[in-house]
């Protein structure tokens, strides 16, 4: 799985009044409305004239501004439509700012769902907060953030830093509350969040005092403990592994649905995907471990101090990634923590083939900044030991606590505590744009289930079929790591049959999770002497097997076929996907009952659609599609895929929309649907006839 978010830094006329203003304290109250998608609010900016200057520049996207007062004066200004500009009424020394604003954001502040169901959240990454909230979108200007938020008082508000208090204030109406947030250091603008949700609330304290925080919808309370499992171990590790206390006093985490990306590291509060909300079965297929230690990494390398530009991206990312590599490794131990070492620099060199951009470059990929970044950390950790690395990094933060940094920053920390070469591993690691594997692999081989792995394809294509035969048998029965297991099932496809199904047989006895599901993917055909083996495989706590086995057995015993439509009919699994499954089989299996076929494909069209998330919607139309069960119903959904805010899911819509309308059955179609749709849709459709006209 991987878990890239995309941040962008931008350097306009803003970032360079930061050396003359210096804008210190934000006090808002924002009034987020659910029914027309706006915000509205009041705001005061408290801060400091430096220099002279003549122009002060917020940044605000289409934002609708009035009652513009400086130092308690009615003053004139100017709106570009992206920049707030301030000519009059400041002094040299301490100022304040307050005007009232509207918005009705076309990114950044999101509403989802309806009624009870409903959200409201926020994703400000890099630059963005400026289209809800008018603030800074350059990083350098940091600002300590107070954010009062007024809602309707049966939901649960957060935003960052503690909370202050809740009431009601007259004249708000009977039905709002206000909930006051506080943070007492300063922080980058697009840190600054909103959630806002029908969420229940755990809490727990660690050894250190901090206030962990952990919500979920109010549906999914009996998923608390598997989503944030490990997640105050987590805390406590990195927080002795890094030497630095926590910096925020409060950490909560909150999980929106048809978020854009896997997780955002707003101070204090981090936002991730409903994605991974699990079950105990799905923890086992896809967990938020990763992604939690990743965040909150980030609450020290990205919050605390921040990148001045995106070229020191790495600082943020990089670092991120290799201290949630670390708390993995607290948690599952050595084997796993070398084994997705090794994975990444495989990765790494292969993408060397079209990704020549080097760390220290602001073009450079997500892979890069991330996963090259984590490795080049594990080399400078390596070569200058656990204990230097750690003095610097501590030296590094309490140096530059909330300001922003730069690589050579770091550097010079490392060679205060060492005399290593930091010149040549900036040379080699950070602006070389290749990724030198056969190194990589020097820092990996001291763990046996890597080395067994990097040594396991070397001598098997000189070995007789019996010699290889034996090998596997007995690496397959050892006490090796599941991922050189993993990879002698796949290995099996060059023996005989026979010879397979025993490896297969003693690899199913393994009681590993994925290397059973390496069993299950590797063996299409089943022999019946095999049946009852594979069978086993549809009652493994993992949900992604689940799926796998059933389509399989499905595929090889066609007098089963009733038995298994049957026995899965109930099934939901991880983001409903043995659900799918089961209708799937129920449509495919039914050409000799149109009844149950046709109430199969009417309850497939329901995940096409809301309230379901678009992990779900978008392999519910995929379905519907290969089937050619296109119905109105799969037209206007992907019509109103085309418009929904996750780009993964508009390019999805777009593309099918594509190959569909360039039919004329189904141009007819989507022409034909014009006259039962809205206008936003119609336009919609419109859009895509013209395009391909």
């Amino acid at each position: 799985m991987k878990y890239f978010y995309i941040l962008f830094f931008t350097f306009s006329l803003v970032a360079q009044q930061t050396k003359k203003v210096d804008f210190i304290q934000c006090d808002a109250l924002v009034q987020p409305d659910f029914s027309e998608k706006t915000i509205k609010g009041k705001v005061t900016y408290t801060f400091e004239v430096l220099s002279a200057i003549d122009t002060i520049r917020m940044d605000a996207i289409r934002i609708d501004f009035k009652d513009f007062i400086i130092n308690n004066k009615e003053v004139a200004y100017k709106n570009s439509g992206k920049e707030l500009l301030l000519f009059e009424g400041f002094t040299k020394g301490k100022n304040t700012v307050s005007f009232s604003y509207e918005a009705k954001p076309k990114q950044t502040l999101y509403f989802t769902g309806a009624g009870e169901d409903l959200q409201i959240w926020t994703q400000g990454q890099g630059k963005n907060t400026s289209h809800w909230l008018p603030s800074f979108d350059d990083v350098n200007e940091k600002v300590i953030f107070n954010i009062a938020i007024e809602f309707d008082k049966d939901f649960e508000v957060l935003s960052n830093g503690m909370l202050h208090s809740i009431g009601e204030y007259p004249p708000l109406s009977s039905s709002n509350k206000v909930w006051e947030y506080k943070m007492q250091k300063p922080m980058s603008s697009y840190l600054v969040m909103l959630a806002i949700g029908n969420f229940a609330k755990q809490t727990t304290r660690t050894k250190s005092g901090s206030t962990l925080e952990f919500y979920l919808d109010k549906k999914d309370v009996a998923k608390f403990e598997p989503t944030f499992r490990y997640s105050k171990q987590i805390f406590e590790f990195l927080e002795k592994e890094i030497g630095v206390k926590y910096p925020w006093k409060v950490y909560r985490q909150v999980p929106v649905r048809d978020f854009l990306y896997a997780g955002m590291e707003n101070t204090t509060s981090t936002i991730f995907s409903q994605d991974f909300v699990v079950d105990s079965i799905g923890f086992n297929d896809k967990n938020y471990l990763n992604v939690n230690a990743h965040e909150l990494a980030h609450q020290w390398f990205g919050d605390l101090i921040t990148a001045k530009e995106s070229k020191h991206h790495w600082l943020q990312e990089g670092f991120a990634t290799y201290y949630a590599l670390l708390a993995e490794k607290d948690v599952f131990g050595d084997d796993y923590f070398y084994n997705q070492l090794y994975q990444s620099a495989l990765e790494l060199k292969q993408a060397n083939t079209y990704d020549s951009i080097p760390i220290l470059n602001e073009k450079a990929s997500s892979l890069t900044f991330y996963k090259k970044g984590a490795w080049a950390l594990h080399v400078l950790r390596t070569n200058v030991g656990a204990k230097n690395f750690q003095k610097a990094v501590q030296n590094y933060l309490k140096k530059y606590a909330f300001q922003n940094v730069t690589t050579d920053d770091f550097l010079a920390e490392i060679q205060k505590v060492s005399r290593y070469d930091v010149a040549s591993f900036k040379k080699n690691w950070l602006e070389n744009p290749t990724f030198n594997l056969e190194e990589a692999i020097g820092y990996l081989i001291q763990n046996e289930s890597v080395n067994q792995l990097v040594e396991f394809g070397k001598t098997n294509n000189h070995l007789s079929n019996e010699a290889l035969f034996d090998k596997f048998r007995t690496m397959i029965q050892s006490k090796l790591y599941y991922t050189v297991k993993q990879e002698i099932v796949y290995e099996t496809q060059n023996l005989t049959e026979a010879q397979q199904l025993d490896i297969l047989k003693l690899a199913l006895t393994t009681n590993d999770i994925k290397v059973r599901q390496a069993v299950a993917e590797v063996l299409s055909r089943i022999p019946l002497s095999f049946k009852n083996d594979f069978e086993t495989l549809l009652n493994d706590p993992s949900y992604i097997t689940r799926e796998i086995a059933l389509f399989r057995l499905w595929t090889n015993f066609e007098a089963d076929r009733d038995r298994l439509v049957a026995m899965s009919k109930d099934w939901i699994g991880l983001n409903y996907n043995l659900k799918l499954a089961h209708l799937t089989l129920t449509i495919v299996g039914s050409n000799d009952n149109p009844a149950v076929r046709e109430k199969a494909v009417h309850e497939l069209e329901t995940y096409t659609q809301l309230p379901y998330e678009a992990s779900v919607r978008e392999p519910a139309l995929e379905t519907l599609i290969k089937l050619g069960k296109i119905s109105d119903t799969v037209l206007e959904q992907l019509i109103d895929a085309s418009l929904h805010h996750k780009w993964q899911f508009v390019k999805f819509a777009k593309d099918n929309i594509r190959v569909l309308i360039s039919n004329d059955e189904f141009r007819e179609k989507f022409i034909l649907l014009k006259d039962k749709l809205n206008p936003t849709q119609k336009e919609r459709i419109d859009y895509f006839l013209k395009e391909t006209a």
